[in-house]
C-alpha cells in the first residue's frame, strides 16, 4: 500500500497532490502582504454543502481583488469535488470536513529567481471539522466579548471580500482570548454598531423578530443567508439594520451562524446573561431544527456526542 494512502490530498496549481507536498514560496504575495482571498463551505454525512454559492461569493472575491486565476467557476466546482472524493474515505464515522479554495496573486518575483509560474496560486483543500474542541458551545451557549478593535470600515476595505488578511479579526480574537479562552469576539463596526466576528455573523432575537447587521459592514455568509430564507419558510420577521449593544444587552435571544456552526445560541454578551430560560432559545431552536432538516443531519447531536466527560 502507498504510504500516503491515508493522508489527506489537496489541489496545487493544477495537480492533486499529498496536502505535505504543498509547497508556497515566500515570495507569494499572500504570505508577503495577505493578497489573495479564500472561501469555504463544509459537508454534513459526508455530502457538499451549497458548494455552488461558495464559488460564486469566492469569484466575487477575486472580482473585488483583479485576480484572473483562469478558470471558471464550473472548473472550481469540478476541481472542489474532485478534492473531497479523493479525501471522503479519510473521515471518521459522523466527522465531516470543511472545504476551502485559497488564491494568492502569486509569487512576486524579484527576476533572478527561475520561477516556473508567478501567476495565481490556487489550492483546494479539506480539513476535519473542529468538533470536540467547539462541541461545549451547543450544551452552554457562545460567551461573547465585546473587544476594543472595530472591523475594518468599507470605506477602507470591504469585509464583503472574504481576503486572507484576516489580522483586523485575528487582533480582535487575540485581545477576547487573553479575557476569556473560551469567549468569542464578535466586534462593533466604526460607527459603534454590532457587526461580525471570525468567520461568523450575529443574529438577535426580539419580540419574535429576527435582527442582524446590515450586509455592507459585514461579509454576509452564506449560513446567515440559509438562516434568513429558513426564518422566511418559518414564517418569521427577519429585518437587517444598524444593532447596538442596547439592542444585544435587551435582546430576547442571540445567535451567531457560521460554516461550522450552523447556527450556535449566545449565552451572554459581555458578561450580561441573554435573556432566555434555556440553552439554545425557542427561536434559536426552531432555526436549528429547520436547518439541520435542510442538511439532513442533526447539527447538535453530531457536535454533542464529542463531548468529553466531565
Amino acid at each position: 500500500m502507498n504510504q500516503r494512502a491515508n493522508q489527506r490530498v489537496a489541489y496545487y496549481n493544477g495537480n492533486i497532490v499529498a496536502e505535505r507536498d504543498v509547497r508556497i514560496p515566500f515570495r507569494d504575495r499572500s504570505f508577503l502582504y495577505g493578497d489573495g482571498c479564500f472561501d469555504m463551505t463544509r459537508t454534513f454525512n459526508g455530502t457538499v454543502f451549497k458548494l455552488t454559492e461558495h464559488v460564486e461569493r469566492l469569484f466575487e472575491s477575486l472580482a473585488y481583488l483583479r485576480i484572473d486565476i483562469n478558470l471558471s467557476p464550473s472548473e472550481v466546482v469540478e476541481i472542489s469535488n474532485e478534492v473531497l472524493s479523493r479525501n471522503r474515505h479519510l473521515l471518521d464515522a459522523g466527522d465531516d470536513y470543511w472545504l476551502g479554495q485559497r488564491i494568492s496573486r502569486g509569487v512576486k518575483a524579484v527576476g533572478d529567481e527561475g520561477w516556473d509560474d508567478t501567476g495565481p496560486t490556487v489550492i483546494v483543500d479539506c480539513q476535519p471539522l473542529p468538533f470536540q474542541e467547539r462541541a461545549h458551545y451547543y450544551r452552554d451557549g457562545l460567551k461573547v466579548i465585546i473587544p476594543s478593535v472595530r472591523r475594518t470600515p468599507p470605506e477602507m476595505l470591504s469585509p464583503r471580500t472574504k481576503t486572507h488578511n484576516y489580522l483586523n479579526l485575528v487582533m480582535a480574537d487575540l485581545e477576547v482570548q487573553a479575557q476569556d479562552p473560551g469567549a468569542w469576539a464578535i466586534l462593533l463596526d466604526h460607527n459603534g454598531n454590532l457587526c461580525e466576528g471570525l468567520g461568523s455573523n450575529l443574529f438577535l432575537v426580539k419580540n419574535g423578530r429576527l435582527l442582524t447587521p446590515r450586509a455592507q459592514y459585514v461579509l454576509a455568509g452564506i449560513s446567515r443567508g440559509t438562516v434568513i430564507d429558513l426564518a422566511e419558510q418559518l414564517g418569521m420577521v427577519c429585518e437587517e439594520r444598524d444593532l447596538d449593544l442596547y439592542d444585544a444587552y435587551t435582546a430576547d435571544e442571540i445567535f451567531v451562524t457560521s460554516t461550522s456552526f450552523c447556527v450556535c445560541p449566545v449565552r451572554s454578551i459581555n458578561g450580561n446573561k441573554v435573556a432566555q430560560d434555556a440553552i439554545p432559545g425557542k427561536i434559536t431552536q426552531q432555526l436549528l431544527s429547520a436547518y439541520s432538516t435542510l442538511v439532513d443531519c442533526d447539527i447538535v447531536a453530531q457536535y454533542l456526542r464529542h463531548l468529553e466527560p466531565e
